[in-house]
């Protein structure tokens, strides 16, 4: 750390002219993946040359993370600098929005691709916020022979990421819940059942949106449903194409009295793991009598665990978040009808909006148009698939 107290500050005031502006452009175009990549923060990355003579420096290769627990935006710049025909050798520099991963998580850490690929510089924008992390990176580079550069406030993390911000919050680190997307089909009106005879009952959206649905499954670690779901639609809550298959998030229903039916479609084994991928079922109920009905549900492959009550009886939702926490879920995705996701809204456990309005009049139920307004949600993004419009959002980011 020098005397100005940041770690590996310029020298050359050169350096900020010539790459500050491209660093806060990667950090802004970033912005667009936010909540695909939630509650990973919004990277950009690009490689240089240094070019030929009196030419300046060559953007060569240039990446983003993109999707939640895919390649990072550094091992994206490498891909494309790979494809660009311009030889390792006149790799030079290295522009990362954040200081790169140094751990281990659902991909390597990115200073051992940064350290096999024959940069000699890295340029960053800003020090990771998370304090278990933050400036390990640049001190292990720096150790290992690179020229490392620190160009502070010039990568616009806390416009692009608030949520990133948010989640490595000491308090939010204390509480170790994963982060919740709460999403919901509803009509026009608001009510999230379909006036009778639209949809077969059930579908208020259009297969556009059915197909988004299917690829935000395939990047989470688990689905999130109660038993009033589960009683009405039968859902099976597996991901199908366009969803990547690979690895399918766990299904859990919060089922208190243990009414879930052996006979269940979301039970039902995989016929065609071409086409259909569901994770293990795990039923949360409150401990007590019902061992028929628990073992019949073993039986049939699921999993049941005892969750403590809330003062109102039923499951404790925070214990809930908890008992998903300690098996390695981090990204929920909360598929569920109203009761349950007001309970969640009341609990503050909602950290993310997927709300899909289709072109669809009146409807059945409550509706949940209060938590669509006022200061709570941030970064609100509006847009069309097929006939129907997604509004996207954080959602208490305090």
């Amino acid at each position: 750390m020098d005397s100005s107290g940041t770690l590996y500050a310029p020298t050359d005031a050169e350096i900020e002219t010539r790459y500050g502006e491209l660093l806060a452009e990667l950090g802004r175009e970033a912005g667009a993946f936010r909540f695909r990549v939630a509650p990973n923060p919004c990277v950009g990355a690009a490689v240089l040359t240094e070019g030929d003579d009196a030419q300046g420096p060559r953007v060569i290769g240039r990446g983003f993370h993109e999707d939640w627990g895919g390649a990072h935006a550094e091992v994206h710049a490498f891909r494309a600098a790979a494809e660009s025909g311009v030889p390792r050798e006149r790799w030079s520099t290295l522009l990362v929005t954040l200081e790169p991963c140094c751990s281990f998580g659902k991909t390597p850490p990115c200073t051992e691709a940064i350290l096999r690929s024959g940069v000699r510089r890295v340029i960053v924008g800003a020090l990771d916020p998370d304090p278990r992390h933050r400036g390990r990176s640049l001190e292990a580079l720096h150790e290992a022979g690179l020229e490392v550069v620190l160009l502070p406030r010039r990568s616009p993390l806390d416009e692009v990421s608030p949520h990133f911000r948010a989640w490595t919050d000491p308090d939010r680190l204390r509480r170790a819940f994963p982060w919740t997307i709460a999403k919901w089909a509803q009509t026009r009106t608001g009510q999230l059942s379909p006036p009778e005879g639209v949809g077969e009952g059930r579908w208020i959206t259009g297969p556009e949106a059915r197909a988004e649905v299917q690829v935000l499954r395939g990047r989470v670690d688990a689905i999130v449903t109660g038993i009033g779901t589960v009683v009405r639609d039968d859902p099976r809550f597996t991901v199908r194409p366009p969803g990547d298959l690979t690895n399918p998030p766990l299904r859990v229903v919060l089922d208190s009295r243990l009414r879930l039916s052996p006979e269940a479609r979301i039970l039902a084994p995989i016929a065609d793991p071409a086409v259909e991928a569901g994770g293990p079922v795990h039923v949360l109920t409150l401990p007590g009598p019902a061992p028929a009905r628990h073992r019949a549900l073993l039986d049939r492959g699921a999993e049941v665990h005892g969750i403590r009550a809330s003062d109102g009886g039923h499951l404790s939702l925070p214990e809930v978040q908890r008992w998903l926490w300690e098996r390695g879920v981090r990204r929920v995705l909360l598929e569920a009808g109203p009761r349950l996701l007001e309970a969640y809204f009341a609990s503050e456990l909602v950290d993310q909006l997927a709300v899909y309005t289709g072109d669809v009049n009146g409807g059945r139920g409550p509706s949940l148009a209060s938590r669509l307004g006022g200061r709570r949600l941030s970064l609100v993004q509006h847009r069309e698939v097929g006939a129907d419009q997604v509004l996207e959002a954080f959602y208490d980011l305090g």
